[in-house]
């Protein structure tokens, strides 16, 4: 790897004699780790977990990077493929967060912190994942909608209308776009687009971002700030400017991570710190009124717990959203593009009613709502692919079936007797062979 000199010069500066390791680290292949879903539990994994990322729980590394595409679970959301490093949020989290709250993860795409989120913050709390970019918003949804957890809305919006959101979020978790030092053995192209001018450019889109959604956390409310860089003008000068000008504390030190010594960090570059709005700079504080959702009385039997519920037509789909935010939904829906919000039940067709994907894939389900076809791994990947499936089994009724692969939903097929109409999502099928 072709080191820019520039970079070379500034983070010696950063390292001193321990850049050498570091140069040594950019060199060799960067570790493989995953989290596994502690609300979905497969009868067994294709791989082994022994040695477990320390800051992370339900994280662990793996010996070699399977091909995780052709593995039905992977699919089913029972893990994310993430990288070590940025599982640290949990630490954070875990330390300044004890109560159910409003979140705001910002720049989600993908969705790694989204998923991490949702499994780490206490039982009850929202979770808004927004992302600008609409095609990484379509990806977010699907990844957060394997994920399974009801307790999430997505949304597709700048952070500009996200600052319209006065007050309405306890944690705003920012991980915010960068010039990606810290993926540079991963992402040649990080690498090629890597310059000085580059790296202040980021800063200040940095910042722009953090101003814009600053009047949507709450006084009192926690900024978790990260990047996968390493320079100071995006991360420790960026962090200063945010207590000097929009009026915070820091809470958490900043942490700097970066591959080298792998027997203090066995990841990639990352960086993060945490803050605590201090006061309104002076803005206005008051908070968007909660308003009154028309809700009706929803298909029920297919939910663990349906009087956590509330039950929405959209459209023509049925959903079903968490009800201790049920006048929370309006305001979101008023001010920002959502993409999905709790759980799509279902959407008539004719004298139909079609199950959702998303119904499938939540936690909230109830299994025994619908019978299912315990599918082995060809089968399994033949329904991924969304392809003409073999015989249906014998003794198992005409109408909607829960595809299942070591017990966990893959999605919903219509058994019409002759045939299996596959219902698995088109844009999410595996092209490859």
């Amino acid at each position: 790897m072709q080191l820019p000199e520039a970079f070379i010069t500034r983070t010696k500066a950063l390292l001193g004699n321990e850049w050498p390791a570091f140069e040594q680290a950019l060199q060799e292949e960067p570790p493989v780790s995953i989290r596994w879903n502690p609300a979905k539990k497969p009868l067994h994994y294709p791989f082994s977990c022994d040695e477990k990322v320390p800051w992370a729980s339900h994280a662990c590394y793996l010996p070699s990077r399977p091909s995780f595409t052709f593995d039905p679970l992977f699919h089913a959301g029972c893990y994310y493929v993430q990288e070590a490093s940025s599982m640290y949020l949990e630490s954070i989290v875990k330390k300044q967060i004890t109560q159910p709250v409003r979140v705001l993860d910002l720049c989600a795409a993908p969705g790694g912190k989204s998923t991490q989120l949702l499994s780490v913050l206490p039982e009850g709390s929202l979770l808004v994942a927004n992302e600008v970019i609409r095609s990484r918003a379509a990806v977010l949804t699907e990844n957060l909608t394997k994920w399974g957890n009801p307790y999430r809305v997505i949304t597709n919006n700048d952070s500009v209308e996200i600052g319209r959101l006065t007050g309405f979020f306890d944690l705003l978790v920012a991980d915010v776009p960068c010039s990606g030092e810290g993926m540079f053995r991963k992402d040649p192209v990080a690498l090629k687009e890597w310059s000085i001018p580059h790296v202040r450019f980021c800063s200040e889109r940095q910042k722009r971002i953090i101003a814009d959604s600053w009047p949507a956390l709450s006084p009192g409310g926690l900024l978790i700030y990260s990047t996968c860089t390493y320079n100071r003008e995006e991360n420790e000068d960026n962090i200063d400017w945010i207590c000097r000008e929009l009026g915070a504390e820091l809470v958490e030190a900043p942490r700097r991570f970066m591959p080298h010594k792998p027997h203090k960090v066995n990841g990639e570059g990352f960086f993060i710190a945490a803050v605590r709005k201090t006061g309104d700079a002076g803005r206005n504080l008051r908070r968007p009124k909660a308003a009154k959702v028309e809700t009706f009385a929803g298909t029920k039997e297919y939910l663990l717990h349906p009087e956590r519920f509330v039950f929405l037509r959209e459209k023509d789909r049925t959903i079903a959203f968490p009800a201790h935010y049920s006048a929370d939904y309006p305001v979101l829906k008023k001010h920002l593009k959502i993409l999905s919000a709790g759980v799509a039940l279902g959407e008539p067709k004719g004298k139909d009613w079609i199950p959702m994907h998303e119904l499938a894939m939540s936690t909230a389900l109830d299994i025994h709502a619908f019978q299912r076809w315990e599918t082995d791994k060809a089968t399994a990947l033949h329904y991924l692919r969304k392809e003409a499936l073999p015989d249906i089994p014998v003794g198992l009724p005409k109408g909607y079936l829960l595809v299942t692969y070591g017990h966990c939903p893959l999605g919903f097929v219509k058994n019409i007797g002759v045939r299996a109409n596959n219902l698995y999502p088109s844009d999410w099928r595996i092209r490859m062979r």
